[in-house]
């Protein structure tokens, strides 16, 4: 399907259709004690714009986020990078946790779904900044070539705004 930077509704389902197929992107809180951004498995509610990851209560970044936090999610496929911004809190949810529950989540956490400092995180994007780009191999190498020789820069997609209210 291509989608269309200028069309922020396309970017959006594009957006929601990647995290659903590839779950994995960098969290990480911002505006506290500086932390790197550390690999987490997103669980996407679309309907709800919310994301949601499985930790434990243990962790640096739990404690961090306990109360809540701002927070960006950063996305990055072939055809499509995002960082999204948004709040992120610590919250236990045993129906969640039970639907989300798999056989990669519980090689991550071999105390099971039972462990009792197992959590979950939620984050409710506001925001997002997105870049779609239309790159197969041909369109690259022609972009790159007539960027090259007119010295003007390549069309290879853009980016896009999107905000989740």
């Amino acid at each position: 399907m291509r989608v269309d930077p200028k069309n922020p509704s396309d970017v959006e389902h594009k957006l929601w259709d990647d995290i659903e197929s590839h779950h994995t992107g960098m969290l990480m809180p911002v505006g506290g004690a500086p932390v790197h951004a550390q690999p987490m498995t997103a669980f996407p509610e679309r309907s709800a714009r919310q994301l949601w990851f499985f930790t434990r209560t243990d962790t640096d970044l739990a404690r961090q986020v306990a109360g809540g936090s701002k927070a960006m999610f950063i996305l990055q496929q072939r055809d499509l990078q995002a960082c999204i911004g948004g709040e992120v809190r610590m919250q236990h949810d045993p129906a969640r946790m039970e639907r989300y529950w798999n056989a990669v989540v519980a090689a991550w956490y071999p105390g099971g779904r039972n462990d009792p400092k197992l959590t979950m995180l939620c984050f409710d994007c506001e925001d997002a900044q997105v870049w779609v780009s239309e790159a197969a191999p041909m369109k690259f190498a022609w972009e790159i070539a007539k960027s090259n020789a007119t010295h003007h820069m390549p069309d290879l997609g853009g980016r896009t705004h999107l905000t989740f209210h």
